[in-house]
């Protein structure tokens, strides 16, 4: 029972992961807006989660057990190797070749805070919900 449940917020878990990585980076990308020559970074969220496929978490009730080192984990490592970190192109460069842009940064940031705050409280729901039938059971 514990592994289903397990498997079923796992996927949720790597958005999590992923939204808080973003963040970071978002947040670099605004600290450094008067660097000169500084470079935004971003990723592309929507393909690093498509690349967690949730059906391999969810709706299986095999246990997959490694026998070599040589095979994929079950669970992919939610954290961004640094040649998925994208350098962003500027709609209009500054002269100090800084490629920062407020008014597109502050929107991403607010947009991946919105994103997080709304698949924390799915999370919650689903905890409450799941506590529901447990205790009426």
């Amino acid at each position: 029972m514990s592994n289903k449940l397990d498997n079923e917020f796992q996927y949720q878990q790597q958005a999590l992961a992923l939204m808080a990585k973003r963040q970071k980076i978002l947040a670099a990308n605004i600290a450094n807006a008067d660097t000169p020559g500084y470079q935004a970074r971003d990723f592309d969220f929507a393909k690093k989660l498509n690349s967690f496929n949730k059906t391999e978490y969810t709706n299986s009730d095999v246990v997959l057990r490694r026998t070599s080192e040589k095979h994929f984990t079950s669970l992919p490592n939610a954290g961004i190797r640094d040649a998925e970190i994208l350098y962003r192109v500027p709609d209009q460069p500054s002269a100090d070749g800084n490629t920062v842009d407020m008014d597109r940064e502050r929107a991403n940031f607010l947009d991946n805070s919105l994103k997080y705050q709304s698949s924390l409280s799915f999370i919650t729901s689903q905890i409450k919900n799941i506590m529901s039938v447990v205790n009426q059971g």
